[in-house]
């Protein structure tokens, strides 16, 4: 699978990449093996609940004005989809 790549928003688009405006085209598009690029916009809230929901369903290229924070958006979600290993485990003991 494609390494996760979140870039600014000014970062030119590799030809070999899917763009995709929706959630339903993200679906299909990461569904049939091609590597997904979404550009994310709106207010910083609404680009990282976007970027949750579109890592989630395939997109593996995220171009957008706030990458540290949607970074650390995509790794979490990342991480719960079992894609990646969570950055720190703890074990709670009762």
């Amino acid at each position: 699978m494609t390494p996760v790549l979140v870039t600014g928003s000014d970062r030119p688009l590799d030809p070999s990449w899917a763009v995709a405006r929706s959630a339903a085209e993200v679906e299909r598009l990461a569904g049939a093996g091609r590597t997904v690029v979404v550009t994310l916009s709106g207010d910083e809230t609404a680009q990282l609940a976007a970027a949750a929901v579109f890592a989630w369903l395939g997109a593996r290229v995220f171009r957008t004005d706030h990458e540290e924070q949607v970074r650390r958006a995509v790794d979490m979600t990342e991480s719960l989809a079992g894609r990646r290993p969570p950055a720190l485990a703890r074990r709670g003991l009762a």
